[in-house]
Parts: C-alpha cells; structure tokens; sequence
C-alpha cells in the first residue's frame, strides 16, 4: 500500500472481481479500516465505505453529481450505452419535474389502493408452492415470481415476454460497473431484452390503469416533456423487479437464519416493516452507486479533485460498526432507520415504498401459513457488478 497527497490511503482490491463479489465482508472491513477515503488503483477512482462519509456522499449533489453517471463511467467523456436515467442520472433542475410525478404515484397513499391486491396475490403464491411441498427453492418460487407478477402489472405492461425484466434489468445493474465478462457475455443477446422493454414504454402497449399510463397522462398535462415519458416509464421498469427480487431474497435469508427473529415476527406482525428495513440493512440489495466531484470536495480529512468519481460501497455502510451495533446480526430489536440501502438525500430511491409493500406482503402470507423456515443447503450468490442476490437458496418449512 501506498500513499497519495492528502495522505488517501491506496488499494489494489478489485470491487468487481469474482472474489469481492463472492464475499464482500471482509474487504468492506479492509477498506474501513484504511480510512474515510481510500483510491482504488485499479481503477483510478477514490472510494468511502464507512457509513458517515456515504452519507455525506449521497446528500451533497451540489458537490457530488449524479449527472455523469452512478456507474463507473463518466458520462462527460463516455457515452453511456443508453439513454441516462432521468433519475439516478440527473441532477437539479433536470433531475427535479420527473422525480415530482414519481414521488406522487408511488407515494405510500397512492400505493394503499394496490395493497389488497398484492396481499391476495402473495397468498395465492404461496398456496401454490406450499401445494408442492415443504421444500423449494425460496429464489426461483418466492423471490422472482412475487415481484414479476405483481409489479408490471401495476405498470402496466402485458403478460406476454415478461422474462425479458431479469436480464435486462441484471444487465443494466452490470453495466454500471466495469466492462468485465458480466458485462460483454450478456452483450452478446441482450438486443431482444432491450427492444422489448422499449417497446413496453410507448403509450400504445400500457394499458390505461397502470403507473406507465399516468405518466403518459403527466406529460399530456405538461409536468413532464412527451419525449420524457417513456424514459420515465424505462426507468421503473430497470430498476423496480431485480433490487425486489434481490429485496425479497434478503429478508427470507435473514428470516431463516435467525429462527429466534421469524418467532418474534410470528408473535408480532407489527414488527413487518421493521423485518423488512433490517432486512435490506444486513444485506442491501445495491451494494454500491458512484458520483462525480464537481469541484474540490473533503470528506472526513480527505479532500477530493474535482472531475473524480466516487464509489459509495452502501453495503459497507450498513454493517459498519461506528454506525450499528453488532452489525452483522438481524435483531428486529434494533431501530434501522437511517440505512442506505434505498440511498439518501435527493437520489433516495423513489420506488422504495412499493418494495417495502411487495415484501410485507409476502413475508405476511408465509406468517399465515408456515410455522418455521429454515435453509436446506448453503445458498448460491448471484454475481453482478451492483446488486447482491442469490442463484438458489433452498429452504424447508414447517406448516
């Protein structure tokens, strides 16, 4: 290890590699205990993994700008692959009249009238899996199709090619990394994924009820551009299935292995939001997002050149032990309010409140009917660039 001027420790680890994204732990724990800011030589980027400076990260967009990019690339000498997002990829004003019409659809009232809808869904769900027995893999018939039946419905979309939103949407989260073999295999036969998701954006293919038709109706009102709109729709569509697929998976993993909290949760179904925040605490499903320096920027002692990406490794914040106590355990003791696992400040995640409902209710419709759970074998991770999710992860209940 050497050091550069503002005495910013340097590292080789690699955030992308097979063995960091395998077992991320125990590098978080280095790049700690390096410092506040670490440079990443790899690939020439500084790097904050305690919890108070990603915090002060994610709420200075003024210094910090999401405009160039959340990903590795730096959109003001890159072109990126497609169309910036007009919310992870924007900032003030841009940023401002698109983020307004999506905190009003998904905001927690508008998302009350679909809870019935998804309650019953997840129970019929879980009847169906529970009809093929008391083993199953938790990830393939609970975590993908809950999230896949229930969230382009309330878009709006159709039901036919819907298996287009995983790997379009595992793309997308890969490509925000470096241009490694996650990347450029998919490469290869992802055109059809992204033509279709494209097409599911025009006026003409959403149905008139959906969360995809009110935004068309925002820009008929003027409160969005024509030309908005469908990226607006797009960006529900990448980012709403994977990180609540990834979301689920989560809180079951932590449910099943701390049987003491599923009795607590069994005994006390107040504790669901909690189970769910907790949840995505201990393993957050965007490990981590980048910004760009727009001027000369200090974190902690370190200060920063302007032009430089930073990479905000959320994951490492929410098991840091400055900020959470015994941090590497599920207590629905804990008050874990204040995680950056949906982000903070401007860019927090907008969609939030429809995966906290997604979960509560499937985790609710398993309370009903399943007295314990528990895993089968070690679960299989899933490797991508940015999220943390699972392959397989095989369970048994007891019902």
């Amino acid at each position: 290890m050497t050091t550069l001027a503002h005495e910013i420790p340097v590292s080789d680890i690699d955030p992308f590699s097979t063995e960091f994204l395998s077992d991320p732990l125990p590098f978080h724990e280095k790049l700690r205990e390096l410092g506040p800011v670490v440079y990443l030589s790899r690939y020439e980027v500084h790097a904050v993994a305690r919890y108070a400076d990603v915090h002060r990260a994610l709420t200075d967009w003024q210094s910090l700008q999401s405009g160039a990019g959340v990903g590795l690339s730096n959109f003001t000498h890159e072109k990126p692959w497609r169309p910036p997002s007009l919310l992870l990829e924007a900032d003030p004003p841009r940023h401002d009249a698109p983020r307004a019409v999506l905190s009003q659809l998904l905001s927690q009232r508008r998302l009350r009238a679909l809870k019935g809808r998804w309650q019953a869904d997840a129970a019929s769900l879980v009847d169906e899996v529970l009809a093929q027995g008391t083993e199953f893999d938790a990830i393939s018939a609970l975590a993908e199709p809950f999230p896949l039946r229930v969230f382009p419905d309330a878009v709006g979309i159709g039901q036919e090619h819907r298996e287009h939103l995983l790997p379009y949407g595992d793309f997308a989260f890969n490509a925000f990394g470096p241009r490694n073999d996650r990347v450029t295999g998919p490469a290869k036969t992802i055109a059809p994924a992204i033509e279709w998701i494209s097409d599911q954006c025009r006026r003409e293919n959403l149905n008139d009820s959906g969360f995809g038709a009110r935004i068309w109706a925002a820009a008929d009102r003027g409160e969005i551009t024509h030309e908005q709109a469908p990226f607006l729709v797009r960006s529900l569509l990448t980012a709403g299935v994977d990180t609540t697929v990834t979301g689920v998976a989560a809180v079951l993993h932590a449910l099943a292995t701390h049987p003491d909290q599923w009795e607590r949760l069994r005994a006390d179904r107040s504790l669901l939001a909690r189970a769910f925040e907790e949840g995505v605490r201990l393993e957050s499903p965007v490990q981590t997002f980048f910004r760009t320096t727009t001027t000369e920027t200090r974190i902690a002692d370190a200060v920063i050149p302007p032009e430089r990406k930073v990479m905000m490794f959320l994951g490492a914040a929410n098991r840091d032990p400055r900020r959470w106590p015994d941090p590497q355990r599920f207590d629905l003791s804990r008050d874990p309010s204040g995680h950056v696992a949906f982000g903070m400040g401007l860019h927090h995640c907008v969609g939030q409140h429809v995966a906290r409902q997604e979960v509560t209710a499937l985790v609710d419709a398993l309370l009903d009917r399943v007295s314990a759970i528990e895993l089968t074998q070690a679960p299989r991770r899933h490797l991508n660039n940015t999220l943390r999710g699972w392959e397989s992860m095989p369970v048994r209940v007891r019902v």
